[in-house]
């Protein structure tokens, strides 16, 4: 099978290349493909491939412009980095994602199902304006965040508003962590259910042990390893580490 990659972060584009050969090997990578401008060209001077990998948001506008023009008929698998809404919409309509960081098992789950349609030649939905139509809906909706965390304090409850919390935080249990410095100790088991209830145009998970506020950022620093350090804001004295995977995601996140 011959497939063609759509996505502008070159490291991104280079480990699904990986993550693709290591557990495909009978799917050729033909060309990546950086922009919205540059996949138009492409699309209109090759042969229609037999899968595409698909990042939503590119630098220049988003891949549905190029869908629009080109009425594929082979499986679009997505990929993107936030907006649960719009995931949601893509199972619907029978079009597979894979939510960034891409893990490995469910990128061979996505690459079992667009060979299966390739190899029944299914008719397969490529109808992107209805894909378009239904995400602008369910965007133009009230998103279920969650507006406040109840936590306790000695023998009181006490309602703490999500915009004042500058991060969360795992060390054995998990703690919220307001602007002032305030902490307090969160019912939740895991880091995954805190972020479930969260804004991420607000909130990044940045590594396993933190999720981040995007106001309480006060300085960035880029190690040789492309990793990255982020200083929170006084009076916080939090250095949350973001991994060399994550760092173009977070990249896109704060550049927006």
């Amino acid at each position: 099978m011959n497939a063609v990659i759509i996505e502008d972060e070159t490291l991104i584009a280079k480990e699904l290349q990986y993550k693709i050969a290591s557990i495909a090997s009978d799917i050729k990578i033909t060309e990546v493909l950086p922009s919205v401008k540059t996949a138009r060209k492409w699309f209109m001077e090759n042969a229609e491939p037999d899968l595409v990998f698909a990042d939503i948001q590119l630098s220049d506008g988003v891949s549905f412009e190029i869908f629009e023009r080109y009425e594929l008929k082979c499986p679009i698998i997505f990929t993107t980095a936030y907006d649960e809404y719009a995931i949601k919409a893509f199972k619907v309509n029978g079009i597979d994602y894979l939510l960034k960081p891409i893990d490995k098992d469910d990128l061979k789950k996505a690459i079992d199902k667009g060979r299966e349609i390739f190899a029944s030649k299914a008719n397969y939905p490529t109808d992107i304006q209805q894909l378009m139509k239904m995400m602008t809906n369910m965007n133009s909706s009230q998103p279920a965040y969650k507006e406040k965390f109840v936590v306790k304090v000695r023998n009181n409850w006490l309602p703490v508003l999500t915009k004042d919390i500058a991060c969360f935080y795992r060390e054995n249990l998990n703690y919220l962590i307001t602007f002032s410095g305030e902490k307090y100790i969160l019912d939740f088991t895991t880091l995954e259910e805190i972020e479930e209830l969260l804004d991420r145009n607000l909130f990044f998970r940045a590594n396993r042990q933190a999720i981040i506020n995007i106001n309480s950022i006060n300085s960035i620093k880029l190690l040789s390893n492309q990793k990255l350090i982020v200083h929170l804001k006084q009076p916080l004295k939090l250095e949350i580490d973001v991994s060399r995977e994550k760092a173009p995601m977070f990249k896109k996140w704060m550049d927006r």
